[in-house]
């Protein structure tokens, strides 16, 4: 026969556990700490030598360590010169260096380059020892010190016990008053577990109450047990309020935004919401008040066929009606007692919702499909024909092309996706409009200067907009794209601010260029729209350049237009909020 655990020994068992979790998760804790305040004092230290061998180079137009400057440091520590493009330039360990492969991906070279320092511990593939890397980024090259990752420097980063020493005394403490701590809270449980069991065996507690009471200690569970006999009694009582809660439930079906009414298993209305009767109304084409019309009315005939099946095993029922460009879902739940609910919710809005969903993802499937498609056709080309070097390196670069067009869509999906569901990530701050433009024509020099595109902008030095710089720049970036994919060569784009007021700046962008027939200018901001078929992927882009415009527009408060030119040419008229 088992045993049954007092609740003495649970309560021992359960502050046991939590407390050897805490002890356990401080020990840890402070072993981790204490290694990394190691690991960055010896960081330190190689950082000191990096900063040596960059000061010795500083002097030298070869990228090679003076043997002068080695005797300096331990016969232990290897020095490598690393140039900004990963390629290993000097290393005291290996001879030749030509034949080591690029360390740009190196853990180390890789943080050097994003925070300008870098560690990481590995064994060495170039001579199978294991090494303590650091990686100081330099103007020219990057410095890596690495020492070996051996007993001496194992030891230097271990721990020390004494905190372990301290927590096995706390524990064996901790242990001795639990036990205390359990043995008195077990005792008064018991106390009152026996109370309870009288009092539930008893016919009237109220008698016995005093004689029962006595027994219990002092303290907030001898409280209870005194509490329970008064509970006992206000039962009744509690019946009442429980019908009071009911009428609160009621009132609260009142107010939900679900129409709700429930029927008896003979079909009579027992109760219903307003809302209710008003989807009724709408759905039925006719004023009716009462709900009993479901059963009458055709458009609830999937409702009533399923009420109708003599043997009904199923016990939930839904289908969906559409009048008057509305949709409805319609739901029956049937109890236990053959009484049964029906709901309605209006799902306009979810539907409208689903649909631009739907079609959004069919219109990602096909934009992704030609570049999916273009690389795959190129590298099964690659790997089951025997081509010469040129052949080959054409379908590369043609699948290069294709994933280039693959990044930038999923970049520009991303960036809309950002602005419409988390745009309190997007930072606010003060731009100037000229600056931007003036980094906008520098980022675009090669391509303006293919299309002999001459970008202009008649925008003063003050004219500060508040908003985030990024969606800024995109804004003005995907504007002078697709005038370079699009409006043909020898051209001229003119930004200016045509207007002011407390609140906005108003902009014009335009271009001197084909423009476009006058039926698509209500449609260029559509995700994926194409004036023509093919044109997207003919000239390039993802197709989302104009609906991230627009969208970029909007989050700054504004709004935007395009129109053709008299003389030719798109032009965009828009306003961002003044800074």
């Amino acid at each position: 026969m088992r045993m049954k655990t007092s609740y003495r020994q649970k309560i021992f068992l359960y502050f046991l556990v939590i407390f050897t979790v805490f002890a356990a998760g401080n020990f840890l804790i402070g072993q981790l700490r204490e290694r990394k305040h190691k690991t960055e004092a010896l960081e330190e230290k190689l950082d000191v030598c990096a900063h040596i061998v960059d000061a010795a180079m500083a002097t030298r137009s070869d990228l090679s360590i003076p043997d002068s400057l080695l005797k300096i440091f331990p016969a232990s520590l290897r020095l490598t010169l690393i140039d900004r493009q990963g390629r290993v330039v000097y290393d005291n360990a290996v001879k030749e260096t030509a034949l080591m492969e690029n360390h740009a991906g190196r853990p180390e070279i890789v943080a050097a380059a994003g925070t300008g320092k870098g560690s990481h511990i590995r064994v060495s593939a170039s001579n199978e020892t294991e090494y303590l890397y650091y990686a100081k980024r330099f103007d020219r090259y990057y410095v890596r010190v690495a020492l070996p990752y051996d007993i001496m420097t194992r030891n230097f980063l271990k721990p020390d016990r004494l905190f372990l020493y301290y927590l096995m005394i706390l524990f064996a403490g901790m242990l001795i008053l639990i036990n205390l701590v359990a043995g008195r809270f077990g005792k008064s449980i018991k106390q009152l577990r026996d109370f309870a069991l009288f009092m539930e065996n008893s016919e009237d507690g109220k008698n016995h109450t005093p004689a029962l009471h006595a027994p219990f200690p002092n303290d907030e569970l001898g409280e209870i047990g005194s509490k329970i006999a008064e509970n006992y009694r206000q039962l009744k009582q509690s019946k009442k309020e429980i019908a009071l809660e009911r009428e609160k439930l009621l009132q609260h079906v009142h107010s939900s935004e679900e129409g709700l009414c429930f029927f008896s298993a003979g079909r009579s209305v027992e109760f219903y919401n307003g809302l209710f009767v008003q989807y009724l109304n709408v759905i039925t084409d006719r004023a009716n008040n009462d709900p009993a019309a479901v059963f009458t009315d055709a458009s609830f005939g999937d409702i009533n066929a399923f009420l109708a099946r003599r043997e009904r095993k199923e016990s939930y029922f839904e289908t969906r009606i559409s009048r008057h460009g509305k949709n409805f879902a319609v739901r029956l739940n049937v109890f236990d007692d053959k009484s049964f609910e029906i709901i309605i919710n209006d799902i306009t809005r979810q539907e409208k919702t689903r649909r631009l969903k739907q079609e959004m993802t069919g219109n990602i499937t096909h934009e992704l499909r030609t570049p999916v498609t273009g690389i795959r056709g190129c590298l099964e080309t690659i790997l089951e024909h025997r081509l010469d070097p040129e052949k080959k390196d054409y379908f590369i670069r043609s699948a290069y092309h294709q994933v280039l067009t693959l990044s930038e869509l999923i970049r520009d999906m991303s960036l809309i996706t950002r602005m419409e569901e988390a745009p309190q990530s997007f930072r606010s701050e003060q731009v100037r409009i000229a600056d931007l433009l003036k980094n906008l024509k520098k980022d675009l020099e090669i391509p303006l200067q293919e299309k002999n595109i001459r970008m202009e902008w008649s925008i003063a030095g003050d004219v500060t907009v508040k908003g985030n710089g990024n969606l800024l720049y995109s804004i003005f970036r995907n504007l002078t794209d697709n005038v370079i994919r699009h409006a043909g060569t020898d051209i001229r784009i003119l930004v200016g601010k045509y207007g002011e007021d407390k609140n906005f700046y108003y902009f014009s962008y335009s271009d001197s260029g084909a423009g476009i027939p006058e039926e698509h200018l209500n449609r260029i901001f559509e995700r994926f729209y194409r004036v023509s078929e093919g044109r997207t992927r003919d000239t390039g882009g993802s197709g989302l350049g104009l609906s991230i415009v627009k969208n970029a527009v909007a989050f700054h408060r504004g709004a935007i237009v395009a129109k053709n030119r008299n003389g030719g040419g798109l032009e965009f008229l828009f306003n961002l909020q003044r800074g």
